[in-house]
C-alpha cells in the first residue's frame, strides 16, 4: 500500500516541525552559561545539521599535513565565518551548521605543536627537525613516517607527555565553552580515540560528551588499543556523572575488524559485550569523507546502488580491507542472525555522518571541494582526478603512489561528505545529545536532505490527510532509530517524508532497506516506495522508472525541471512475517550531479579521468527501526 503527495499538500505542516534553527551569530556575545533549560522546545523537534568529526592543529596528523587552524577557526568556519586553509584559499560554507564537536586525536594531543617549539623541553628532540619540516607535500610525507615510526615501535612514551595532553586538552574543553550558544549554535566537547588492530585495522572511535563536566584527560590508545576498554572507562565516567558516547567510524577500513562476531581479545560475545557496547555506542558513521560504510557491492550484489564511494582501503595506507566485517547493512543483519541464536544484539545501531576533515573545515561541495588533508591533497593533482603537471603536452600519468609528492593512492576514493542529522527539540548540548542516544538521527552524503520515518502498526494512507502528521505519526507509532511493537494481527506500516536541500539538485526516489532472518539467514531487499516526475513503481521490479535526469560532462548542467521537491509516502510491508525479525530504514537519491573530480577535469581543462567515477547521486539514510517478533 503506497500513497504519495505533492509538496503543496502538507509542505507548511512538515516544514514547520522540520526546519533547521541556523545559527544568526553576528554581534551576538558567545555564552559560556548552560541556558538549555530557558530554550523553547519544540515537542515535534527540529532537525539539527552539524559535524561531529573535526581534526585541528592540535592532532598529530592534522599539523603534519600544515593545518595550522585552531579549535576556535573551526568553530567560526561552522558558524559560516570564512577561514583559510594551509595553501592560502578560503574555506566557507554555503550556509552554516547547527553543532559541530572539535574531535582531536587524543594520542600526542598537541604534541606536534609543542615539537616544532625552538624553545622548550622538545626543542633538540630527533622527531623536531622533521616535524618542523613538514611546510610542504614533501615534508609532511617525511614528517608523519618519522612520527609513525615512534608510534609504531616503543618510542611512543617519549612524546607521551600527559601535562601537554591535559594542557591542550583544557584549550579544546575553553574553546568548546566560548564557542555554545543554547539555542542558536551548539559545541560539543569531544576527542577522537584512535584504536587499531595490529596491521593498521581501523577502530577509531569520537567520543563525545554530553556536558561541560568532563575527565580531566581523554583515554587514548596510548593506554589501551581494545575499544571494550575504551566502554569501560566510558562507563566509569558516567557513574561519575559524565556522560558520553562513542561512534566508531570508517568501519569500510577495519578489514572487518569493527563488527567482528567475537571480541576484541577473542572469546565469544555476550550479553554484556551487547549491553556494554550498545550503551557506549548507539551510533555509527556510515558516511564521510573517507568513503560510505553503508554497503558493499559485494554484500548487496542486488542493490543498484549499492557501489556508492566506496573506498577499498584501510586508514592510513594502501593495504585493501575486507568488506566482510566491515559495513553497517551486514552488522545489523548479523546482529539479527545473533539475536535469534542467542537474544543478544551488540550491532542495534543508528547511522550518523560526518566529515572526518583534517583542514578544521569540513569540504561537503562538489563543485567546492578542499579534500581532507591540507598539503598533501591540494592541489587537485596531488588526489589524483587530473595528470600530474610534468605530464602537460606528453601522456596523461596520474598521481597513484606516495613517492615525493606526498600523494595517497586512497585520497581519489574519498568524497565531499558528510553531515549529521539529529531531530531534537532544541538546539542544546542536552537535546542534540538525547537524539544522538535515542538514535533519532541520520546521515548524508552531504547535502541538507531533511527525512522523516515513522513506524506504526496503524498507520493508513488517512494519516496523508492530518492536520498535524507529525503529531500523529509521534502518537500513532515510532521514529527512526526505535524498536517497533505490533499487535498479534498487525504488520508494519511507515510514513516516510523528504525535501530536497534548497540549494542542491531535486530528488529521485525513496528507498525502503529492509533486513529480516528466515530460515535462519539473514535475507535484505531494497524496495523503492516512492518515486519523482509522477512515476510509479513497477510492482514487479519494486522499482521506479527512470526519471530521465541526466548530467552533461563539458559543464555539470543538468537536466531541467527533473525530480522533486519533496516525496512523501505510508507503505505497508505486505511481505512481512511476525515470527522474523527485521529492521527497515530509508534511504533517499537525488538525481545525479558530478563528482567532485568531473569538476576537477573541467577547471583543467581536462576529460575526466577513466576509471573514476564522473557523476554522484548525493543521498541521505535514516537509522533503522527494529522489529522482533512478540510473545502474546
Amino acid at each position: 500500500m503506497r500513497k504519495t503527495v505533492s509538496l503543496s499538500l502538507f509542505m507548511a505542516t512538515l516544514l514547520a516541525s522540520g526546519c533547521s534553527q541556523q545559527a544568526d551569530n553576528e554581534n551576538k556575545p558567545l555564552e559560556t552559561a548552560d541556558t538549555q533549560s530557558e530554550i523553547p522546545a519544540n515537542p515535534n523537534k527540529d532537525v539539527y545539521f552539524g559535524d561531529t568529526h573535526i581534526h585541528t592543529v592540535l592532532s598529530f596528523d592534522a599539523f603534519l599535513f600544515g593545518t595550522r587552524r585552531t579549535p576556535d577557526d573551526a568553530y567560526e568556519f561552522a558558524k559560516g565565518k570564512s577561514i583559510e586553509h594551509v595553501r592560502g584559499f578560503p574555506m566557507q560554507l554555503d550556509q552554516p551548521l547547527d553543532f559541530l564537536a572539535v574531535s582531536d586525536h587524543a594520542f600526542f594531543l598537541g604534541m606536534m605543536r609543542e615539537l616544532s617549539k625552538k624553545e622548550g623541553k622538545y626543542k633538540d628532540h630527533p622527531l623536531s627537525d622533521a616535524v618542523r619540516g613538514a611546510t610542504s607535500a614533501e615534508g609532511s610525507s617525511a614528517a608523519f613516517q618519522a612520527v609513525l615510526g615512534y608510534l609504531r615501535g616503543d618510542q611512543a612514551g617519549e612524546i607521551d607527555d600527559r601535562d601537554v595532553m591535559r594542557s591542550t586538552w583544557k584549550e579544546i574543553i575553553d574553546s568548546a565553552e566560548r564557542h555554545n550558544d543554547p539555542g542558536k549554535f551548539t559545541t560539543f566537547i569531544a576527542y577522537e580515540y584512535t584504536a587499531s588492530g595490529p596491521q593498521a585495522e581501523n577502530l577509531h572511535r569520537n567520543v563525545i560528551f554530553r556536558g561541560s563536566t568532563v575527565p580531566d584527560e581523554p583515554f587514548s590508545r596510548l593506554t589501551s588499543t581494545n575499544p571494550e576498554k575504551l566502554w569501560e572507562w566510558m562507563d566509569m565516567q558516567r557513574s561519575a556523572g559524565m556522560d558520553s558516547l562513542a561512534i566508531p567510524h570508517n568501519p569500510n577500513g577495519s578489514n572487518g575488524w569493527m563488527f567482528q562476531t567475537e571480541k576484541f581479545e577473542g572469546g565469544p560475545i555476550d550479553e554484556n559485550y551487547a549491553d556494554q557496547r550498545m550503551r557506549n555506542e548507539p551510533i555509527v558513521e556510515n558516511s564521510q569523507v573517507k568513503g560510505t560504510s553503508d554497503t558493499h557491492p559485494l554484500l548487496s550484489p542486488n542493490d543498484e546502488w549499492a557501489d556508492f564511494e566506496i573506498m577499498p582501503y584501510r586508514i592510513g595506507n594502501s593495504m585493501l580491507s575486507t568488506h566482510k566485517g566491515s559495513y553497517v547493512r551486514e552488522a545489523m543483519i548479523n546482529g539479527l542472525l545473533m539475536e535469534e541464536k542467542n537474544g543478544i544484539n551488540p550491532f542495534k545501531f543508528g547511522v550518523i555522518a560526518a566529515s572526518d576533515t583534517h583542514n578544521a573545515a569540513g569540504s561537503f561541495e562538489e563543485d567546492n571541494y578542499w579534500s581532507k588533508t591540507g598539503l598533501t591533497d591540494t592541489p587537485a593533482f596531488r588526489r589524483g582526478s587530473v595528470p600530474l603537471p610534468e605530464q602537460e603536452g606528453g601522456e596523461s600519468t596520474y598521481a597513484t603512489s606516495a613517492g615525493g609528492l606526498g600523494l595517497g593512492v586512497a585520497s581519489s576514493f574519498w568524497g565531499a561528505s558528510g553531515l549529521a542529522g539529529v531531530w531534537a527539540e532544541s538546539n542544546t548540548r542536552d537535546a542534540i545529545f538525547d537524539g544522538m542516544r535515542r538514535k533519532e538521527t541520520y546521515s548524508t552524503s552531504g547535502h541538507r536532505i531533511k527525512l522523516r520515518f515513522f513506524g506504526s502498526g496503524d498507520f493508513t494512507n488517512d494519516l496523508m490527510n492530518s492536520k498535524d502528521i507529525i503529531s500523529d505519526a509521534y502518537e500513532n507509532g515510532v521514529p527512526m532509530g526505535s524498536d517497533l511493537i505490533l499487535k498479534e494481527d498487525q504488520s508494519p506500516s511507515f510514513f516516510i517524508w523528504a525535501a530536497k536541500d534548497p540549494s542542491k539538485t531535486s530528488l529521485q526516489r525513496i528507498q525502503i532497506i529492509k533486513g529480516w532472518v528466515e530460515d535462519g539467514e539473514g535475507k535484505e531487499a531494497v524496495i523503492d516506495v516512492a518515486c519523482s516526475d509522477g512515476l510509479s513503481v513497477d510492482p514487479d521490479t519494486n522499482r521506479c522508472p527512470d526519471n530521465g535526469a541526466t548530467v552533461d560532462l563539458t559543464n555539470c548542467e543538468i537536466t531541467p525541471n527533473k525530480g522533486a521537491k519533496e516525496l512523501s509516502v505510508v507503505w505497508k510491508d505486505n511481505n512481512f512475517s511476525q515470527d522474523q525479525r527485521a529492521f527497515y530504514y530509508v534511504r533517499v537519491l537525488e538525481n545525479p550531479t558530478c563528482r567532485w573530480s568531473t569538476y576537477d577535469a573541467i577547471r583543467a581543462g581536462v576529460q575526466p579521468r577513466p576509471g573514476m567515477k564522473a557523476t554522484i547521486q548525493d543521498r541521505a539514510w535514516s537509522s533503522p527501526i527494529w522489529y522482533q517478533p512478540n510473545t502474546w
